[in-house]
């Protein structure tokens, strides 16, 4: 076949040279920065067996709103199914969803027994024992060097993505609702997921999440309960049960009863759920020098999951004393919608720590967190979150310590 393909920097290049190791002819053109204009000329007067586009590329760009009927259009994500077709690993579990995805995928590999393959938006993990094999976007075309490793293991794949989901796999998790624009603002992103999960074999979807004309789709909401911190399952015939002290977060309840879920459906027992420490920035837990930390350093820190983070540190550690790490940091922390000092002052007013170190540019003298007079109350002033962790731990003697800081991990 003679195959264009559209979009060189979100993986594209990787599955052009992957249908031509297939024996395919394939031109290859790079759609957002314009470096291929040659490939670009050729490509707009020739015509193709087949072209694969980005769902997130506007269905307007010349090189795809003229393609002819006889022309078909398909996506990454459907293009890394067909190229892993007959190297599929058993069982295969792609997550895809706005919120919740890289919680849900080291959830469910920390309860599948035997060797596996973690793939998320963190890296790429070779399981048990989480040794990194290496670090690749969750594009679609990342799958294939996922897959290829977790085959060659005879082991598992947990993979997360973006924007939908190849339909390869035994289950298919949508983890949350939330929607927003693409491809110039002119197609839904949950739609899109959506869609591309209706190749999958089994779909489990989080709660408001459309299921489509899937025939084997399972809603959330349907097949668990929470009762404190007990997660009960009835689904795919089996029941069980799981209790954690993380499903009292908010952010944990849907990632975790997705992954006790998925389990069952799976046949496997969700039970080890139960020693799941959560995900290292996202209200993960655990002890230095006997001190509870909890860590919540992620690149969507706000003042609200850091408030959500001391709560929940003074209900584990039993005790009110909390020494806070907050902050962010120039060219990294700054990230996303960013973590202005108003807001942290907001969080820090209302946690009244202990303690208190800030991680970057401090405040400007006179900046103040409650109704008092006197100046903000800084124990330390730390350049990294790493420098800052130390020092918090060197320090602290009693109650806990929540890491706050608004960091890309």
């Amino acid at each position: 076949m003679r195959i264009l393909l559209l979009d060189t920097i979100h993986g594209g290049s990787e599955i052009g040279s992957a249908f031509a190791r297939a024996g395919n002819t394939v031109d290859t053109v790079d759609v957002y920065r314009g470096t291929t204009p040659d490939a670009a000329d050729r490509a707009a007067q020739t015509t193709y067996d087949l072209v694969v586009a980005p769902v997130h590329l506007d269905p307007s760009h010349p090189l795809l709103a003229r393609r002819t009927a006889r022309e078909p259009v398909i996506s990454h994500h459907e293009a890394v199914r067909r190229l892993i077709d007959g190297h599929v690993p058993h069982p295969m579990i792609e997550i895809t969803g706005a919120q919740g995805k890289t919680t849900t995928a080291y959830a469910l590999a920390h309860l599948l027994p035997g060797p596996g393959i973690l793939h998320t938006s963190t890296g790429t993990y070779a399981m048990p024992g989480l040794r990194l094999l290496f670090k690749r976007s969750i594009t679609p075309a990342s799958v294939l060097d996922a897959a290829e490793k977790a085959v060659s293991l005879r082991g598992w794949l947990v993979a997360e993505e973006s924007l939908g989901v190849t339909g390869a796999g035994d289950l298919a998790i949508i983890t949350s609702p939330l929607d927003y624009r693409c491809a110039a603002g002119k197609k839904s992103a949950l739609a899109e997921k959506v869609a591309s999960a209706q190749y999958c074999r089994r779909l489990l979807v989080a709660p408001g999440v459309p299921t489509g004309t899937h025939s084997s789709a399972v809603q959330l909401d349907d097949v668990t309960s929470i009762s404190g911190q007990t997660c009960t399952i009835s689904a795919g015939g089996r029941s069980g049960t799981f209790t954690n002290p993380l499903l009292s977060l908010p952010g944990y309840r849907v990632p975790l009863s997705l992954a006790g879920t998925a389990a069952l459906l799976l046949g496997y027992d969700p039970a080890p759920l139960s020693t799941f420490p959560g995900v290292a920035g996202r209200m993960s837990i655990r002890k230095e020098r006997n001190i509870l930390v909890v860590d919540n350093a992620n690149s969507g820190t706000t003042a609200e999951t850091t408030i959500e983070a001391a709560r929940y540190a003074r209900t584990c550690a039993g005790s009110p004393g909390i020494t806070l790490v907050i902050g962010t940091i120039k060219g990294d922390g700054a990230v996303c919608e960013g973590f202005p000092n108003d807001q942290i002052l907001a969080a820090i007013r209302t946690i009244r720590p202990r303690m208190l170190i800030w991680v970057g540019e401090p405040p400007p003298a006179g900046d103040n967190p409650g109704p008092s007079p006197s100046p903000l109350a800084i124990d330390a002033v730390c350049p990294t979150l790493e420098e800052a962790e130390r020092c918090a731990i060197d320090r602290t003697s009693t109650g806990s310590i929540v890491l706050a800081v608004k960091t890309w991990r």
